[in-house]
């Protein structure tokens, strides 16, 4: 698990069918300082999170199939939970 800071929304017009009616973010990574650690990257997002939130994704394909429920999705991090301020 990592934090992160939702920085958009991701659109896409064609996606892989484990996505559909799935909502994708950009959210950049942080590091123990709050900083940007790496580069953003595409998230699945079941709790409706907006940009500005700060969240803790996972970034393995594991919890993608545990909570997502398939076996072959192709994202690679999700969102797991909103932090509190």
């Amino acid at each position: 698990m990592q934090l992160a800071k939702v920085i958009g929304k991701a659109t896409a017009t064609v996606k892989h069918p484990t996505l559909n009616g799935r909502k994708l973010l950009i959210v950049q990574l942080l590091d123990a300082q709050g900083g940007a650690d790496g580069h953003p990257q595409i998230a699945v997002d079941e709790l409706g999170s907006r940009a500005g939130d700060k969240v803790m994704v996972a970034l393995d394909g594991s919890a993608i199939r545990e909570l997502l429920g398939v076996n072959n999705c192709p994202a690679r991090c999700i969102v797991l939970g909103q932090v509190d301020e």
